[in-house]
């Protein structure tokens, strides 16, 4: 099977600074193990791979897993350097904590756009500018999107339709009752075990289980699920159902994701650098992980869907697209936080792509605010991890507050 490599170590995930630009503090410097791994060598669980392998794989993805490229445009639109930020200037007790940061949780690049400029641009772990590092599930936003563009394009008629109106392979499974809509929202009520630390859940089993014979791999294991609660009245987080996504998407379309990627958004948007998708056992990408691409580009990204989604003046999605896919739709048992289309929300209305290992496109609207993180925590998911990242978000709005607050004449200044 053409993609057996990548379907070796991908079950393990469940078994579980130097750019030439005003605001760029130099890259934090940290010891890095000069013996790189092969890609032969890392031909193995992930959770078997060392700081090092882990870092020289995530920067590396298109050769360690099999990928479909991502194609760039003839033009690249340009992210304008704006004024650094000030309480991070090199030397204060910001950038201290910053670098600390940087090197207590693995970080390969942070970005910084504020205002559609650049405002910080950091990398270590031997990352830069020209390198390109994992996405994880923060593909799962990104195939999201090309779900709005397939509507917008008329491939897709209505988010209200059933799954089997365009995956005929799912009929009677527990998926034909499911519409467009539960399954961007993972509210389908069929079960799934997405547990990160158990070999037999569904998303370790999902990567290895061969496929039936002339059916995407995908379909071919999900269309076996039972059926737990009925669809709509429960979410559960599921990495096969964005892969289903990825499906409907494909056939709806007739193109491969990475094409009509490179189409609708790469391309036309003006990304910098060609990209990758990693593949499946039947050659489809696989929707719910793994997008390479440089840090720059996922700040582009970020910024085109800040601003709507739009290209040229014209959105290259359905109308109101972006509106219902970054608020909440669904309810995680989490206060403050929710579930959109593939997107994780939150009630003050900033909203988030999120990947396992650290990866993360966090959009506050309200400021104006994009930040792209990459790491390679050496754990798939952490409450610690998780409490510091929130807590630099916390940090950087505070700096732009801070910010406007002194911009403001001195007599509205309260």
């Amino acid at each position: 099977m053409p993609s057996l490599r990548f379907a070796i170590f991908i079950v393990s995930i469940a078994a579980v600074f130097t750019v030439a630009a005003q605001p760029v503090i130099q890259p934090v410097m940290q010891p890095v193990n000069a013996a790189e791994p092969t890609p032969a060598q890392l031909q193995r669980p992930l959770a078997t791979w060392n700081q090092v392998e882990r870092e020289w794989a995530f920067r590396h993805w298109d050769k360690v897993a099999n990928t479909r490229p991502i194609r760039r445009g003839s033009n690249v639109k340009s992210l304008p350097v704006g004024a650094p930020l000030q309480a991070l200037v090199a030397g204060s007790d910001a950038a201290r904590k910053l670098d600390q940061y940087i090197v207590d949780y693995k970080v390969s690049g942070m970005l910084i756009l504020h205002d559609g400029k650049i405002r910080l641009e950091r990398y270590a772990l031997g990352h830069s500018a020209n390198d390109r590092w994992t996405s994880f599930s923060v593909a799962k936003s990104i195939t999201s999107t090309l779900v709005g563009a397939a509507l917008k394009d008329g491939f897709i008629k209505s988010l209200d339709d059933p799954l089997t109106r365009y995956i005929k392979g799912l009929a009677g499974s527990a998926y034909e009752a499911v519409t467009v809509r539960q399954l961007l929202t993972m509210t389908s009520g069929v079960k799934w075990n997405e547990d990160y630390t158990d070999p037999t859940s569904d998303v370790a089993r999902f990567f290895s289980t061969p496929p039936d014979a002339d059916t995407d791999a995908s379909v071919s294991y999900m269309r076996k699920l039972k059926r737990d609660v009925p669809a709509g009245s429960k979410w559960l987080y599921s990495t096969g159902e964005t892969n289903l996504l990825g499906v409907l998407v494909s056939q709806a379309t007739g193109k491969p994701l990475a094409v009509y990627l490179s189409e609708k958004i790469w391309a036309a948007y003006g990304m910098e650098q060609d990209a990758s998708w990693s593949l499946g056992m039947t050659d489809h990408e696989q929707a719910g992980c793994c997008l390479q691409a440089g840090l720059r580009d996922f700040g582009r990204i970020g910024q085109f869907v800040l601003d709507g989604g739009k290209i040229d003046g014209k959105s290259i999605v359905a109308d109101g697209w972006f509106a219902a896919a970054t608020s909440k739709q669904a309810d995680i048992g989490a206060p403050g936080r929710g579930y959109g289309y593939q997107w994780w929300t939150r009630d003050d209305g900033t909203y988030a792509a999120v990947g396992i290992h650290g990866q993360m496109i966090n959009i506050d609207p309200a400021r104006k605010l994009v930040v792209i993180i990459t790491s390679a925590w050496p754990v798939a998911t952490g409450q610690k991890e998780s409490g510091a990242r929130n807590a630099l978000l916390a940090g950087i709005a505070t700096l732009i507050d801070a910010e406007k607050k002194l911009e403001m004449p001195p007599r509205l200044i309260h």
